[in-house]
């Protein structure tokens, strides 16, 4: 698993603020909650300001965020430092690929994923590749666990994988042109491989 931990200050930019559009959008979603419950709305906040700052997290938005809610750094921080959601580290400008370790991807080939990530990425996690256009770390479970074995990039699930097709995926990203996201085999969403198995008749 990855040590969720900040950047260093060498990496840390100054300051943070959102944009005008974004710090609007910001009042409209505190709205959403009854007063006094302001601080509920941490997590799109949060998951807004990395979006803004280069996909990735800096402590300096962190602070922004708790300020603007009212509330104690450290319980933000708890927030972004617990969910793996947020990257707390610069990442790769195309792609950062989150790949799950957990039993049932590890039984269904996650660690030839792992293989693809250490030879094309980087060997170690939470490391950009030397273009700077890619990063990689183990997640614990992301909720795919009947298509397993499976990657998060960016907001979108890449399922079914094998090492080949996992392959296609971060080719994808390469040339600008990423492949669908979702089951990476011939099935959709979490239907059966090959269509259904049972209940295929219906009595009159």
């Amino acid at each position: 698993m990855a040590n969720r931990r900040l950047a260093p200050p060498g990496q840390q930019p100054k300051g943070f603020s959102f944009s005008a559009d974004n710090l609007a959008w910001a009042k409209k979603v505190i709205a959403r909650y009854p007063e006094g419950r302001q601080q509920s709305a941490i997590i799109p906040l949060l998951w807004r300001a990395q979006e803004q700052h280069e996909g990735w997290l800096p402590e300096a938005a962190i602070r922004y965020v708790s300020e603007m809610l009212g509330m104690a750094h450290i319980r933000a921080l708890e927030v972004a430092t617990f969910y793996t959601m947020f990257l707390l580290a610069p990442v790769g400008k195309k792609a950062h690929v989150q790949v799950c370790g957990t039993t049932p991807c590890m039984l269904r080939g996650a660690g030839d994923l792992f293989e693809v990530c250490h030879r094309r990425i980087h060997h170690d996690p939470l490391h950009v590749s030397d273009d700077g256009n890619f990063s990689w770390e183990e997640v614990e479970c992301l909720g795919a666990c009947v298509n397993a074995p499976m990657v998060l990039i960016w907001s979108d699930t890449y399922e079914d994988l094998t090492a080949e097709s996992f392959e296609k995926v971060l080719d994808g990203f390469v040339n600008g042109n990423p492949v669908k996201p979702g089951p990476q085999i011939d099935r959709k969403m979490s239907a059966p491989v090959g269509g259904p198995t049972t209940l295929k008749t219906v009595k009159a």
